[in-house]
């Protein structure tokens, strides 16, 4: 049977749908990075979505070919993911900064009328016996299957560490009220928001938008943490 991150890491990939603190460990993903309307048609995140997974089940059937990738074992591909901000990154005093339509900037002041505004790496988990010599050869090898230009995907290492998380249920633009609760729950547990230009608002998609009623969406969401002062 395959191995599968959602199920072997449930505490990362399914929490329960009530706000928790966890300590997210280092971890590679295969990234493409841009900005833009993550709804708009053949747009720039559709497109990068497209990359991520060319390279992704290019890695996953790579014991088809001739590349061999060493400790190399059958898995699920890992859910898609994302960090996510508008205007310019700054760290969490961005709630106070507004833009010249009024509107508030950075991660911490997200505006769901203005989608066109998100700046976003989307994501998807690397096993951890893929190398980057290994990422390397996919890219390669994918551009020239393909016939795509792959030079936007990058080996992405991040370290998330102390986060608070929870299980957003149903569609995108209502995350706010679960945001608000892990903001709630975080502070009573002794912990302020993090947001940096290093450490983002995270999202983990579970369902497949395309097939799923809004109302049934599964989403992780995560914000970095840290203890509070005084």
């Amino acid at each position: 049977m395959a191995f599968d991150y959602k199920k072997e890491y449930k505490e990362f990939y399914l929490p329960k749908n009530k706000p928790q603190i966890a300590n997210v460990p280092t971890m590679n993903f295969i990234a493409v990075r841009g900005k833009g309307d993550p709804n708009e048609e053949e747009g720039a995140y559709k497109t990068a979505i497209g990359l991520l997974y060319g390279i992704a089940f290019t890695i996953k059937m790579s014991y088809k070919g001739d590349h061999k990738i060493d400790g190399y074992f059958d898995y699920v591909v890992p859910p898609l993911e994302g960090f996510w901000w508008q205007g310019e990154q700054h760290p969490v005093d961005a709630k106070v900064r507004t833009d010249r339509a009024g509107r508030r900037e950075g991660v911490c002041g997200v505006d769901y009328t203005h989608k066109e505004d998100f700046h976003w790496i989307s994501l998807i988990r690397l096993p951890d016996f893929v190398t980057k010599a290994d990422f390397d050869w996919a890219i390669a090898e994918a551009t020239a299957k393909k016939k795509t230009d792959y030079s936007k995907v990058e080996f992405f290492t991040y370290t998330e560490g102390l986060c608070v998380q929870c299980m957003h249920l149903g569609p995108y633009d209502d995350e706010p009220a679960t945001v608000r609760q892990m903001e709630a729950y975080a502070h009573e547990q002794g912990y302020e928001i993090d947001i940096t230009d290093t450490r983002y608002h995270h999202e983990i998609y579970l369902s497949d938008a395309r097939r799923c009623k809004p109302e049934n969406l599964k989403t992780v969401i995560r914000h970095p943490v840290r203890k509070r002062e005084g």
